[in-house]
C-alpha cells in the first residue's frame, strides 16, 4: 500500500512479486517532485522491491523529477548489495541509512 503524507510517499506492508505490480502502477501516479518515498513501514521484500525502486527513478527520470528513498529495510540493502546494484538506490533523503558501497 502506498499513501501520500505531504512530501512523503508512504509504502506499507510487503513488497514482493505479488504486490509490486500494483504498487508500481500505484507509486507511478501519485509521484511528484520532491517527494520522498519512505519504506519504514515495509515489512518484507523480495527481489521484485529493487525493481520497484528502479521503475520509480526511471518514471522520475522522464517526467524530470527529483525524489528521493528513506528508511530502506536492511534486508533490501542486503538484496541491492548481493546483486551489486546498492550504488543505484538514491538512499541520499535526510534520515536515509547508508548504503554500503
Amino acid at each position: 500500500m502506498i499513501e501520500r503524507d505531504g512530501q512523503r510517499l508512504q509504502l506499507q506492508g510487503a513488497i514482493t512479486i505479488a504486490s509490486v505490480a500494483a504498487l508500481c502502477a500505484a507509486g507511478k501516479q501519485q509521484l511528484v517532485d520532491g517527494d520522498v518515498v519512505d519504506l519504514s513501514g515495509v515489512k518484507e521484500v523480495d527481489s521484485s522491491a529493487l525493481s520497484l525502486i528502479f521503475e520509480l527513478q526511471r518514471e522520475a527520470r522522464c517526467r524530470t523529477l527529483h525524489i528521493t528513498f528513506s528508511n530502506l529495510p536492511a534486508s533490501l540493502q542486503s538484496l541491492a548489495t548481493l546483486y551489486g546494484v546498492a550504488e543505484l538506490l538514491g538512499a541520499d533523503a535526510p534520515g536515509a541509512p547508508q548504503v554500503e558501497r
